[in-house]
Formats: structure tokens, C-alpha cells, sequence
């Protein structure tokens, strides 16, 4: 079976330190919002299975939901505040490289054909729409782009 996580977090898997993108996406999927504080009371079985629970359907999300929310308030004594999930997410839309990751590409002077773009997995696609971010460090964009075959 093929590793959940993607080359360029290989620096903190090993201890899940981090909240790797795999668990990004099913948060943004069932709409939790993990604060790293939260993450960092889990226990390392508690996080590999926020990596390993599905999170694919809308029941999947629902379950993944539920049984995120209940870890977190076992662990913080509250639960953790819920976000809207959006029906069409950007990664999710093969047919349309987002504003925000064509100007990254831009700024970085790479060039991203919709070709390539659709090419790419859904996991891949929601990573550069992260590592997009004008928030977002970015010392893993170009190595995210050398993961994916774009440069």
C-alpha cells in the first residue's frame, strides 16, 4: 500500500510532530477545525489514525467528524470549532487550476498547464492550494512542485 503522505513531509512523519496534508484534507473534508495544540495532546496511535480513518464520502466525513470531535474533546475538554465544508472544493475541480496557485507559479516563474494540473491526484491539487497561501511559509512549494513532476 502506498504511504498517505507525500515526500516533501518526509522531515516529521516519523513522529506526525506536524499534521501532515492527508489529515489537512480530511479536516477541510468533514470541516474540523485542529489547532496544532490539539494535535500535539494526541497520542502518536491517535494520530496515525487521523491518517488512516477514511474520509472519501460524505459519510465517511460525518464518522471522521464525530470521531475527531470526540478525541479532541477527551483530550481538551471542549470540542473544536466546526468550519463550512465546501460542496465543490477547489481541489476537487480537475477542469480549473485555482487564482491563487497560478499566481504562485507565476511568482516562483514555473509554468502549470491544466493538463498538468488534472493530472495531478486530488491529494496533490489540495497540497499546492495550501502551500499557495499568501499565509502559508511556502518552504515546501518548490519541493511539492519536484514531488509532482511540474519542474
Amino acid at each position: 500500500m502506498a504511504s498517505p503522505f507525500l515526500q516533501f513531509e518526509q522531515d516529521f512523519v516519523g513522529s506526525l510532530r506536524c499534521i501532515p496534508m492527508i489529515v489537512r484534507h480530511h479536516l477541510d473534508t468533514c470541516g474540523v477545525k485542529l489547532k496544532l495544540e490539539h494535535w500535539n495532546r494526541f497520542t502518536q496511535t491517535e494520530r496515525q489514525a487521523l491518517v488512516d480513518w477514511p474520509c472519501q464520502s460524505e459519510a465517511d466525513a460525518k464518522t471522521y467528524r464525530e470521531k475527531l470531535q470526540a478525541l479532541i474533546t477527551t483530550q481538551t475538554g471542549t470540542s473544536a470549532k466546526t468550519l463550512s465544508i465546501q460542496p465543490q472544493p477547489p481541489w476537487a475541480d480537475a477542469a480549473t487550476v485555482p487564482e491563487t496557485v497560478q499566481d504562485k507559479f507565476a511568482q516562483q516563474q514555473v509554468s502549470l498547464t491544466l493538463e498538468q494540473w488534472a493530472g495531478l491526484s486530488e491529494l496533490q491539487r489540495f497540497a499546492l492550494i495550501k502551500l499557495s497561501r499568501p499565509s502559508h511559509e511556502n518552504q515546501n512549494f518548490m519541493p511539492a512542485l519536484k514531488e509532482f513532476g511540474l519542474i
